[in-house]
């Protein structure tokens, strides 16, 4: 009986899927299922149990709280992503002949010409080609727009827009800020949405996090969702022979494909707390994104000087971990401690650093009373001050605590 069952359940489901395409076609479709549901399938159906026909017009609608949570942000937040095209003059290589007989004689050339022919490869001009594409997201209605700075790393290269309706828009890169990959574009528009930017401080694990772009630089739009999964991470990420390493990065397993770099993180407010900008390569669904209040304010600087303004300390240093304090047989497990190599040095030369007296080995472990961890990197700590803002860092050198002031000056452009 039990077989008998389901494979009677297996036939109804076929049958249902064949006769469902008849539905939709005619009337006298929906005539036929109905007879064969009336006449076979009743029957084996409990009393009280509902048929499972449903009508081919009914649209699907959400009546969970946090499903439609989600639809509300997607929406409200999907005009306002956007797609950006590079392109750039590309060598148009040909097949081109040539005589590898040109230092014989005349009579061995013409003999060795009739015979053969050779061919080699040749450019024959450059023409303008679809190189990569990224993310972005539109923070001002006259046309200001978020994305990575490694998006639109090449001076050589054009850059083109797609907004969600389809337009297209020639693209103008206005700042680009290595120190914390981001970057301003410019396009002539008026009347465009915009994001709200949100509160990334506040952030908790488990929290949802949607993530929308162009991924793989073809599917635009696309719609990920997840939740927080670590907070205050320090990476190193490299890609296209570049190298750079970022802290404090909001982790999340909303897949992030190539494509998404520069597009936004959400919340379910539909708020950017993050700008998506790598992810772990083999990996099930580990992505990153810079903290929106990282940028907050260079992103304001670009508003009103046409530029980013940074704050400039001119240090290398590594956050210290236990496992780095046990290594080097320090003090103290937290900190910045200010380290170089053979060909980097600790403290650059004539930077606030230098001038204020810091040395390599030093462990800074307080700027203005604020602690100095691995959830308060000093990048982010210094980016909370402005140009010409006096500091006080508390330092820690040869297992004495001394006091330095620092007065901050704009980063020098290329650093």
């Amino acid at each position: 009986m039990n077989k008998r069952i389901l494979v009677l359940l297996i036939s109804t489901t076929i049958l249902g899927g064949f006769l469902g395409s008849l539905v939709s076609v005619n009337s006298a479709g929906a005539n036929i299922f109905q007879n064969f549901y009336n006449q076979y399938l009743k029957s084996f159906i409990p009393q009280g149990t509902q048929a499972p026909v449903q009508s081919p017009s009914s649209t699907y609608t959400s009546t969970v709280d946090y499903e439609q949570a989600v639809i509300k942000a997607v929406e409200q937040a999907s005009p306002a992503v956007i797609s950006i095209t590079i392109s750039k003059n590309v060598p148009v290589i040909e097949q081109c002949p040539y005589n590898p007989f040109s230092d014989l004689p005349p009579e061995f050339q013409q003999f060795f010409g009739q015979r053969f022919e050779f061919y080699q490869p040749c450019q024959k001009g450059t023409k303008l080609q679809e190189i990569g594409g990224g993310s972005g997201f539109i923070i001002s209605s006259d046309g200001l727009i978020v994305t990575n700075k490694h998006v639109v790393a090449d001076e050589k290269a054009e850059y083109t827009v797609l907004t969600n309706d389809g337009k297209k828009y020639d693209a103008q890169v206005l700042a680009r800020d290595a120190n914390r990959d981001l970057a301003v574009l410019k396009i002539s528009a008026n009347n465009l949405p915009t994001l709200s930017l949100g509160d990334s401080d506040g952030l908790k694990l488990g929290q949802t996090a949607i993530v929308i772009g162009n991924a793989l630089g073809e599917f635009r739009n696309t719609v990920s969702v997840g939740v927080i999964s670590g907070l205050s991470r320090s990476v190193t990420a490299s890609g296209a022979g570049l190298s750079e390493t970022f802290e404090g990065l909001i982790q999340s397993d909303a897949a992030i494909n190539a494509g998404n770099s520069g597009g936004p993180l959400l919340n379910l407010k539909g708020e950017v707390i993050g700008i998506n900008v790598a992810m772990v390569s083999g990996a099930q669904n580990i992505g990153f994104a810079i903290p929106i209040n990282q940028v907050k304010k260079a992103i304001e600087s670009v508003k009103s000087t046409g530029r980013i303004i940074t704050p400039y300390l001119g240090i290398r240093y590594m956050m210290i971990t236990a496992d780095l304090a046990k290594e080097q047989k320090l003090a103290i497990d937290y900190g910045a401690l200010i380290q170089g190599d053979k060909n980097n040095p600790a403290v650059l030369p004539n930077s606030p650093a230098a001038k204020a007296g810091l040395k390599t080995g030093d462990i800074i472990t307080e700027i203005n009373d604020k602690k100095i961890t691995q959830d308060k990197p000093l990048g982010s700590v210094l980016q909370e001050y402005n140009v010409g803002d006096v500091i006080t860092l508390k330092v820690l050198r040869g297992g004495k605590e001394i006091t330095i002031k620092v007065t901050l000056e704009e980063r020098p452009k290329g650093l």
